[in-house]
């Protein structure tokens, strides 16, 4: 629907490691990848799995080399990459947390007064 909707865009599938070893489970999974180019990111324990599985396996002559990844968005599908990336040892529940907690204080500092003089844009001036 997206790519109808916006026929000039270029769309990329992203995903990561874990979500590859599943994607087969989906119906018409393989739609996906004959629809849009598809960034695969490295998921620590999960990609060899996922680099070994039955997505990697089906479309494995169409795994584009580490030096041509940039280039995806410009490629016709089917047209994979996996980005080997750093793996932080840290949870997405804990990001949301931290995230939170820093919004809560990004709030306060937001509604506290200007000092010497600036304004904000849409406050009126002296």
């Amino acid at each position: 629907a997206l790519v109808a909707a916006f026929p000039r865009t270029r769309f990329v599938w992203l995903m990561g490691a874990d979500l590859m070893i599943q994607i087969p489970r989906w119906k018409d999974w393989s739609r996906i990848f004959e629809t849009l180019p598809v960034a695969v990111f490295d998921r620590g324990s999960y990609s060899e799995e996922a680099l070994s599985g039955k997505a990697a396996e089906t479309f494995a002559h169409d795994r584009v080399a580490p030096v041509q990844a940039a280039r995806l968005p410009l490629m016709r599908p089917p047209a994979w990459a996996f980005f080997e990336t750093p793996v932080l040892p840290v949870s997405a529940t804990e990001i949301r947390s931290r995230l939170a907690g820093a919004s809560g204080r990004r709030d306060k500092l937001d509604k506290a007064p200007a000092r010497g003089g600036a304004r904000r844009k849409g406050e009126a001036g002296p």
